[in-house]
């Protein structure tokens, strides 16, 4: 009996969850998705992003996004960012930003969002193309 308990406090210590059906890495089985890689360089340019459940293929329709930013970084130029804002969407499980892309190029989309029930937050990082 005292090898059971030992074992259960030995688990409980490494961080092991027993009684949750997410574990720590859950937050993993989800990811961003661009709908378009290449957008139109100027101001008033939308990018839309999916979040999606990739163990069942389902959209994630109440996350809360809390990070945002893009920037030039695949390009080599990680201090040249644009503005990003947040739009509405009527679309459940989609996310609309509204920025402008000063150059054409490539731009990096850095998100974390927050998915009700996981302990850890979502992370992406998703390159798209400015073109003409």
């Amino acid at each position: 009996m005292w090898r059971a308990l030992a074992l259960l406090l030995l688990l409980i210590g490494a961080g092991v969850t027993l009684a949750s059906p997410f574990g720590r890495d859950a937050s993993r089985h989800y990811a961003f998705e661009l709908i378009e890689r290449a957008v139109k360089q100027g101001y008033g340019t939308t990018i839309l992003v999916r979040l999606v459940d990739e163990r069942t293929g389902k959209l994630v329709p109440d996350a809360v996004l809390f990070i945002s930013r893009i920037d030039m970084s695949p390009d080599g130029m990680g201090a040249m960012t644009a503005p990003l804002e947040l739009q509405a969407d009527t679309l459940p499980g989609y996310y609309r930003f509204e920025t402008d892309l000063a150059m054409e190029g490539g731009w990096a989309l850095t998100l974390a969002a927050k998915i009700p029930g996981l302990p850890d937050p979502v992370q992406g990082r998703l390159v798209l193309q400015a073109v003409p």
